[in-house]
């Protein structure tokens, strides 16, 4: 049986995280790319993987079955290589913690800021500033944690720094000044710096961004609908602007 660990994604930062994870681990792996504009994740194929038709999904024939979710996937491929997840506690209880936040909040707010910062600017003022506040009291959070903490969860690099480092490039595209959240630009550096990050970068720029920018050029507005979600109970919004995610 072969070792060759399979990854289907494309690059948004769920997906980035893992391959961050397996290159720390030098674990061998594939990447094959999920054209999401075009509804691939909805192919029955795909379904089979991850019945909620989402990305990242892991194969690994170690496990046995797939795997979906970024953080149980990271958590899995902690515990397999047996790095990035300390084995006593209160140590392994902090990092789960802290890789909790990212699941929890960090993502799925800095993921809604994302949605409504591509509507035409005014047309959502209230969604707009609620999850531009929320964002920022969590881009805080994560500096005052820094500023205590050489990681996020301690002393030590863990799968709560992989998880959360993809999301953190946001913050001046958000609208934020990296002066003001010092502590966090130089923990995103220190990230940045990491051999295993720059090729995980680097492989995850190959196998998607090209796929990802000729699928959304095609995708038609059924597509668009179906990618956010916009179902006849949804206001119609004009996405035709739409470069990254």
């Amino acid at each position: 049986m072969s070792e060759t660990l399979i990854l289907h994604g494309m690059g948004s930062p769920n997906v980035i995280k893992v391959v961050i994870m397996l290159e720390e681990l030098g674990l061998p792996y594939e990447l094959r790319h999920v054209a999401v504009f075009s509804q691939e994740q909805f192919d029955p194929e795909f379904l089979k993987l991850n019945p909620l038709g989402k990305v990242p999904v892991l194969e690994d024939p170690r496990l046995g079955i797939p795997l979906a979710e970024s953080g149980a996937i990271l958590f899995w491929l902690a515990e397999r290589g047996e790095r990035f997840l300390p084995s006593q506690q209160p140590a392994r209880a902090e990092v789960m913690q802290w890789l909790m936040v990212q699941m929890a909040n960090i993502g799925p707010m800095f993921g809604q800021l994302n949605h409504f910062n591509l509507v035409p600017a005014g047309s959502e003022p209230y969604a707009h500033a609620r999850y531009r506040a929320i964002s920022q009291s969590l881009y805080r959070l994560l500096d005052e944690r820094l500023q205590a903490n050489e990681w996020l969860a301690g002393a030590e690099y863990s799968i709560a720094d992989i998880a959360t480092y993809p999301w953190a490039g946001y913050l001046e595209r958000h609208g934020f000044d990296g002066g003001e959240h010092p502590r966090l630009v130089e923990w995103r550096d220190r990230i940045a710096a990491r051999p295993a990050v720059q090729r995980a970068l680097v492989r995850a720029n190959e196998a998607f961004t090209e796929a990802a920018n000729r699928t959304r050029r095609a995708a038609s507005s059924a597509d668009l609908d179906r990618f956010f979600n916009r179902t006849p109970s949804v206001p119609e919004k004009d996405y035709s602007a739409v470069k990254n995610m």
